[in-house]
């Protein structure tokens, strides 16, 4: 059997992108699936390079009772990436932009935003480094990675 490699991608790789990798492991885990897929996650900017998930993001993670690796820390994507992952999942427009930059074209139709699995193309899921509400990205980020899992599934 094939594994499925899924890497979310933000900002920085301290706020989305890691709850997405740990919400989307935890459902793995929860659908008896987690040996068909590799779940990571990575930034589109070195600004955060080394620093481990942010404390908030930590705080809402374990509100939910989602269990995450506190060791995990920010990393760039580079352009290995895109031929070692089969889903590259962004969380905004700007991810999209940034990550093209980075990776160049698309050829396999690999690049995704997280909300259009959810049947919203083009939705973000907000950066709560500038609005301040996990809460908000973890519902959309749940949403998103539900949605991805389904049409996985199915």
């Amino acid at each position: 059997m094939k594994v499925k490699r899924i890497l979310f991608i933000c900002h920085g790789n301290i706020c989305r992108s890691p709850m997405a990798e740990f919400i989307m492991k935890a459902l793995v885990q929860a659908h008896g699936v987690a040996d068909r897929y590799e779940i990571s996650s990575a930034a589109v900017s070195d600004e955060e390079r080394g620093n481990p998930i942010y404390p908030p993001a930590q705080r809402c993670l374990r509100q939910h009772g989602v269990v995450f690796d506190s060791r995990k820390t920010a990393r760039r994507v580079v352009p290995a990436d895109y031929d070692r992952y089969d889903l590259l999942v962004c969380m905004d427009q700007s991810n999209l932009r940034l990550l093209a930059r980075i990776i160049g074209d698309d050829p396999d139709g690999k690049v995704r935003l997280l909300m259009s699995f959810a049947g919203r193309p083009h939705a973000s899921v907000a950066d709560p480094w500038y609005t301040g509400d996990f809460e908000q990205a973890f519902q959309d980020i749940l949403t998103g990675c539900e949605a991805l899992l389904k049409s996985d599934l199915d």
